[in-house]
């Protein structure tokens, strides 16, 4: 099949989150298994190994309602897959991808509206006859609108059909129509807008062929009104052609036998490498160095999403146990700011990093004995994968992918390789995390026993390809 992947980021050239990693290593897999698969993505001013890119197209024109927009377009190869760059610097050529620090930029709208049109434009221009496009998120939701509306007869795309991948329905790009100067010619109409107002990924799930979310819970959660982020009814409305595919890992970045960015390497027939990445991460966040003492670990954005909201209040709680907790992120400066006095306050037990850096995430990831996700909502979630790799026991909250992917100790000791709780509230997690140390102070020959088994645990990203295939399959035939 010929493949359109349409990502606002991709591991590797432009990264944020886990949509980055996703939108590399799909194709990728796509491709080993024998499909022509193309992806297109904006070429930033941040974008990273883009020295060899060549020019493909250079200053073509592309009409927009009223507008004409004059772009080129860079191709670059990674790791064997062609990715055409979108390069139009007044959108793009900027200090960061959405924003220039912690708020959006204002005309998110209309850069990612544009995008989304550049992209099927590039297929006509290349001649790709496509029979997918694969949209991700609300900064490709225009797509399938477009392709309704104005590309239905287009000879390179009149038979393609869209996917849409939800990976996290909390951000739904929502945008004042009159600050996209070409929308309202685009097909739009009064059920897509609210109060003068259009929601891109409302658009999105309502013209796509098929909708996925990553993952299986996380596909049921989006047509309740409680995990639908307020979009119940339009996830509801489209039951039929919905579903869920767990995301794959990249075991090639995350393993910790032959990782690059640890102090030492190891396996789970020889695990003391790993003791050796937990000193020197006691030594990095100035603790005492113990093997004995649990240490926790936490690498994620400092938002609500991820359960700082009922984390905070307790942080000071599990401090009076005998433990270690070392965090590194960035995000709300509110909680950011708590995070930074509680560190000073207990020097001794707690380290917060208020930055990104993916060597300190792969050692807090390797040198750690638990690894805290207590996310109000995970789509799928990508640390916990990473963490049983490395024979580091999730704490997590049974929502979305992590109830996909992690089995509780207790509630099953056979098959267990983590802590779950339920409630999103502090007790319910303080339970958890007491209970996760009671586990590591009892009975040490079990917990090793269970973090080598969970280095075993493999999510592939072929696996889920497969998966991916057969809906492609489906809509093609």
């Amino acid at each position: 099949m010929n493949i359109l992947f349409v990502s606002s980021e991709v591991e590797g050239l432009a990264k944020t989150g886990g949509l980055a990693d996703v939108a590399k290593a799909l194709p990728l897999t796509f491709k080993q298994v024998g499909h022509d698969v193309r992806i297109v993505t904006p070429l930033y001013q941040t974008s990273q190994n883009v020295e060899t890119a060549t020019t493909v197209l250079k200053d073509v024109e592309m009409h927009a309602g009223a507008s004409v927009y004059s772009y080129s377009v860079k191709m670059v190869e990674l790791e064997g897959v062609t990715v055409y760059l979108v390069d139009y610097p007044e959108y793009f050529a900027r200090k960061g991808i959405y924003s220039d620090g912690y708020e959006a930029y204002d005309d998110n709208g209309e850069r990612y509206a544009f995008f989304s049109m550049a992209a099927l434009h590039l297929a006509q221009l290349l001649e790709f006859k496509t029979d997918v496009i694969h949209c991700n998120d609300w900064h490709t939701g225009l797509i399938p609108l477009y392709l309704k509306k104005h590309w239905y007869n287009n000879p390179y795309l009149a038979n393609a059909k869209t996917v849409l991948s939800v990976h996290n329905g909390a951000f739904q790009g929502v945008f004042d129509i009159n600050t996209v100067p070409f929308l309202a010619q685009s097909g739009i109409d009064h059920y897509d807008l609210q109060h003068g107002t259009v929601n891109y990924l409302k658009v999105a799930v309502r013209y796509a062929s098929k909708i996925v979310a990553v993952s299986p819970s996380y596909a049921q959660e989006l047509q309740t009104d409680l995990g639908s982020h307020h979009m119940g009814d339009y996830f509801r409305s489209r039951s039929a052609d919905m579903l869920g595919i767990i995301n794959g890992c990249d075991y090639s970045q995350w393993d910790p036998a032959n990782d690059k960015m640890i102090p030492a390497n190891y396996t789970p027939d020889n695990m003391r490498g790993k003791d050796f990445c937990k000193s020197s991460l006691q030594q990095l966040g100035h603790l005492t160095v113990d093997s004995k003492i649990p240490l926790i670990g936490m690498v994620c954005r400092v938002t609500e999403q991820k359960g700082f909201g009922y984390l905070l209040p307790i942080l000071e709680n599990i401090f009076h146990h005998n433990v270690q907790f070392v965090m590194i992120g960035t995000g709300d400066p509110h909680l950011v700011a708590q995070l930074n006095a509680l560190s000073k306050k207990h020097r001794n037990k707690f380290y917060f990093i208020n930055e990104f850096s993916l060597s300190v995430s792969h050692l807090i990831t390797a040198g750690s004995d638990f690894f805290m996700m207590p996310s109000l909502f995970e789509p799928c979630g990508l640390n916990q994968m990473y963490s049983l790799a490395y024979g580091t026991l999730p704490i997590v909250r049974a929502v979305g992918g992590l109830k996909d992917t992690i089995t509780d100790l207790e509630e099953d000791p056979k098959n267990g390789n983590g802590f779950i709780f339920y409630r999103p509230d502090s007790e319910e997690l303080l339970n958890c995390v007491r209970k996760a140390l009671l586990f590591y102070h009892e009975y040490p020959q079990t917990f090793s026993h269970v973090r080598q088994k969970a280095m075993l645990t493999r999510f592939d990203w072929h696996q889920s390809a497969l998966k991916y295939e057969a809906l492609y399959q489906s809509l093609v035939n």
